[in-house]
């Protein structure tokens, strides 16, 4: 049976590339692509995804979404990573796109999930708002979604913090009220966040290869990703943190990957806000904010070279095999 994902996203570099490996993974359904401001405005980022998927002939429809959180702010888009353009700033014909669905976002998760009620996956690599949008709308599609993947966080597991601030990673603090609403509605949350995706590096290595034998795909992915190679040089790493495709491939091999049960919640205001916080069963603590959360799932532990090869191999087949075979 084939994994039916709506994939909630701000193209973007990286997310861009997660959406291109998801359209190559042969059982993964995409039954929508729903936009969200972040890596750059509502415009931009919308477009960018009728571009990748008029280009890369995604069957997936695209839906319009929230242009600023829940508290009414838009954040400055991030250029120095990901170009005033969202994709690297590579030339781009926005000529012959197709249209849009006419739904809001939002909307169209609630339609989608209730027509596929326990079967669509939610693939979150942005600011959380369509899904608090869709919860608050219609809060009977929680216990219908199979379950809710989110790129975001920062839980201190593995030694790491925030990316915005010392302790807030950038999907959360873009609209922290609806992080701590998905979190704590009652369907299954994982959250892949700072904490995994540090540890996955796209390396020289790995473009080489996507740039010799990927196809268009592997070539567009190398060609948006200099200027983010660029930006994470300046911290020593040669090559790039694969965030948004870390979460993409956790719903394609779960074994991947190590997680921890517990209840989240996110701070929402103060020096700390957009912190992410998951209760720890084994402490003993006084009564609290936890206690009345549900548990949901965070991400401890990857293996990094199985994350890059699935991520590699998906858009080189013949390559993939035979290294699978071997590993």
């Amino acid at each position: 049976m084939r994994t039916k994902v709506i994939f909630d996203t701000d193209p973007g570099v990286d997310d861009s590339a997660a959406l291109l490996f998801l359209n190559a993974t042969p059982h993964v359904d995409l039954v929508g692509i729903t936009t969200m401001f972040g890596n750059s405005d509502i415009d931009t980022v919308t477009r960018n995804a009728l571009y990748l998927k008029h280009r890369f002939s995604i069957a997936a429809p695209v839906a319009r979404g929230a242009g600023k959180s829940l508290a009414g702010a838009a954040s400055l888009p991030p250029v120095h990573i990901h170009g005033q353009n969202g994709l690297g700033d590579i030339a781009l014909k926005h000529t012959g796109l197709p249209e849009l669905d006419p739904r809001p976002a939002h909307q169209f998760i609630i339609d989608e999930v209730r027509a596929r009620p326990n079967e669509i996956i939610l693939l979150a690599v942005g600011r959380l708002t369509n899904l608090a949008l869709a919860l608050s709308e219609a809060p009977d599609i929680a216990p219908l979604v199979k379950e809710v993947v989110i790129m975001g966080g920062a839980f201190g597991v593995a030694g790491c913090n925030g990316n915005v601030t010392p302790v807030a990673e950038a999907n959360i603090i873009g609209d922290p009220e609806a992080a701590d609403i998905v979190f704590g509605a009652p369907w299954p949350v994982t959250a892949i966040g700072l904490d995994v995706t540090r540890q996955v590096i796209m390396g020289p290595v790995e473009l080489e290869r996507l740039e010799r034998g990927g196809g268009e795909p592997g070539r567009f992915i190398v060609e948006t990703s200099r200027g983010y190679r660029v930006f994470h040089a300046q911290f020593g790493i040669d090559g790039y943190y694969v965030h948004d495709s870390t979460a993409a491939a956790y719903i394609v091999d779960r074994t991947l990957f190590g997680v921890r049960r517990g209840p989240v919640r996110v701070v929402t205001e103060g020096i700390a806000i957009g912190q992410t916080i998951q209760r720890d069963w084994r402490t003993p603590y006084p009564p609290g904010e936890w206690d009345t959360a549900p548990d949901q799932q965070v991400a401890t532990a990857v293996d990094a070279r199985r994350v890059l090869e699935l991520l590699v191999g998906t858009h080189i087949p013949m390559l993939a095999t035979s290294e699978r075979k071997t590993a």
